[in-house]
């Protein structure tokens, strides 16, 4: 008998509002016996109904819901839900670079596909989806044929269901590095060993209006793999690329040289250590951009977050020049809008300077957030004048 998850009372209106997750203590009893990730059907108190999703009895959470009605998890239920979530990001122009599948958002939790060309990369963070991995590579072939298909499941939160992280090819051949072309730009993207999928296609759009904010000098803090350096690139007199990885900045000096660019430097560095000599050396810029990777993951890390995001933020205030732009972004879930732009308040009344607010913006329309589920909507990206 398949497992039916009964919930405590009052316990399924976040759910039944569109919400995935079902946590186990939110649960009143287990009935029936099956499999560890199986599909489970999850009902309220009183006996009404939710959905199905797969259960872990290793995580926290316990159930994650993505079928509200009478449907099987099945092959053609999965070509469906891709085939549903590629036709979103097509009506919105999205043709080769893209994040095809955005887990809850659309309807698949803990499911991420991003695509490059015609490489696609997965990260399965559930047991569930771990299981049926076969199933949804089968269902990418089917539908667009890709080249080769790489897993980058070496992220912790798999520790949380109990799984290893892992990286490999599922499917055909993947290179090591697949150019992609974003605003005008020729990217190489390390997908096997890049951050996250392998690049940050969450800021594309971003990237695109920080050009208007980049003539002059300008510096690039956590540059990553170089998308805000090269963007600033095609309007700036100088970009300094800092990152603490010399892979990462490798990859930026690739990138500038399959542009032509011959206006970006990198430099090897600990931001918090570099803005502190520049401060120190009364150098300053133009623009400085901070993208830092999330400082807390986990709600008992936002004090300390707070701390290392007004560190950085005062600091580069003081590197400005006068009527020159701080582009700054936070991608913590936890380090909420609010929060945020209470942390550049302080920052710019420390800082002595005089700050005006230009412009905020939010992840890129490929990662939609849903309304009920606030872990979905997690970028903030502010432009910052210094007066």
């Amino acid at each position: 008998m398949a497992y039916e998850i009964y919930l405590k009372k009052g316990e399924e209106k976040r759910i039944v509002a569109g919400h995935s997750w079902v946590y186990a203590n939110e649960v009143a009893k287990i009935e029936g016996k099956d499999k560890n990730g199986a599909l489970a059907s999850v009902f309220s108190n009183d006996g009404r109904f939710i959905g199905k999703g797969y259960i872990n009895h290793a995580s926290k959470i316990l159930v994650r819901v993505f079928i509200r009605g009478n449907e099987t998890d099945n092959e053609q239920f999965y070509l469906e839900r891709i085939k549903a979530a590629n036709d979103y990001r097509i009506k919105l122009d999205y043709k080769s670079c893209y994040r095809m599948v955005f887990a809850e958002s659309d309807n698949l939790p803990a499911l991420i596909i991003d695509r490059y060309g015609d490489i696609f990369v997965m990260q399965c963070l559930s047991l569930g989806i771990e299981l049926r991995k076969k199933l949804i590579c089968d269902c990418l072939v089917k539908l667009f044929a890709p080249k080769g298909i790489y897993e980058r499941s070496d992220v912790a939160v798999r520790k949380k269901e109990g799984l290893p992280e892992i990286k490999q090819t599922l499917y055909g051949e993947v290179p090591d590095y697949c150019e992609i072309e974003e605003n005008g730009i020729k990217i190489l993207v390390d997908v096997k060993n890049g951050q996250k999928t392998g690049y940050f296609l969450d800021q594309k759009e971003n990237r695109l209006t920080a050009r208007r904010y980049c003539a002059g000098n300008v510096l690039d803090c956590f540059c990553n793999s170089g998308g805000f350096s090269l963007n600033a690139a095609t309007v700036a007199q100088s970009v300094t690329a800092c990152d603490i990885s010399e892979l990462a900045l490798q990859n930026v000096r690739d990138n500038a040289k399959l542009n032509g660019f011959k206006n970006i430097q990198t430099l090897h560095g600990d931001v918090f250590e570099v803005l502190r000599t520049f401060r120190k050396e009364k150098r300053q810029f133009d623009t400085v951009i901070l993208d830092p990777p999330a400082f807390c993951k986990t709600a008992d890390e936002v004090k300390d977050a707070y701390r290392g995001y007004k560190d950085i933020n005062l600091t580069a205030m003081k590197i400005v020049k006068s009527g020159g732009f701080l582009i700054t972004c936070s991608c913590s879930h936890y380090m909420t809008a609010n929060l945020f732009e209470k942390m550049l308040a302080e920052a710019a009344k420390e800082s002595g300077r005089i700050v005006r607010y230009v412009e905020t913006k939010t992840q890129s329309p490929d990662h939609p957030a849903l309304l009920s589920a606030d872990e979905t909507q997690y970028l903030k990206f502010i432009v910052l004048q210094v007066i």
